[in-house]
């Protein structure tokens, strides 16, 4: 009895739909993806060995280093706004260039009455400023309790949520450079925020 031949079929798969699935990937990551800012100032966070991502959104940062303080905040309508009550709480008023330029600083440390030079600069000349700092003068001169404060107001007000604060630090910094910021936190009875650190290996 002859043997039946059993016809050969091809083993080739179309690749097509795989394809355009990962494009189509590649695609969403690429336009969702947030750029990584440049902070102005250098900060060589200390270890850990506790892995807890900051939240990308409803966060103030607090920078620490060579002892200066930085301020910086998520949202650009937020920051909009939040210098537009500083401009009433300082009797200053900002164009709406101004404004736009704000918008866009994800972090600055200069003095309110600094700020119109600030924004004045462009781009590059920003990033090569030596920035001065926020003062934090406990006695007369407490900007940064200001912004702080000013900040929660403002994201209470416009997605009715409380602001969380982390603080970035340079591990060679004192505890005294620290202890102005936690004490300006304390002061509007915020005893609870995130220290952020560098992963090390256990």
């Amino acid at each position: 009895m002859a043997r039946i031949k059993v016809p050969r079929k091809s083993t080739a798969l179309d690749m097509t739909a795989m394809c355009d699935v990962a494009f189509l990937l590649l695609t969403f990551f690429i336009l969702t993806a947030k750029l990584r800012q440049e902070d102005p100032l250098h900060v060589d966070v200390p270890p850990s060995t506790t892995v807890q991502i900051v939240p990308d959104d409803n966060i103030a940062t607090l920078s620490v280093g060579k002892g200066k303080i930085f301020f910086g905040i998520e949202g650009t309508d937020i920051r909009r706004t939040l210098l537009e009550e500083m401009g009433k709480k300082y009797n200053m008023t900002f164009t709406p260039d101004e404004y736009k330029k704000f918008a866009v600083v994800p972090t600055f440390g200069v003095p309110i009455a600094q700020l119109k030079q600030y924004l004045a600069m462009d781009e590059e000349a920003r990033k090569k400023l030596d920035q001065p700092g926020i003062p934090v003068d406990t006695t007369t001169n407490n900007e940064l309790t200001n912004w702080i404060y000013e900040a929660r107001i403002v994201t209470r007000n416009l997605k009715n949520q409380e602001l969380r604060f982390a603080i970035k630090g340079d591990a060679k910094d004192e505890y005294p450079a620290y202890k102005k910021v936690v004490d300006a936190l304390q002061r509007q009875n915020i005893n609870k925020f995130s220290l952020i650190t560098t992963l090390k290996a256990k």
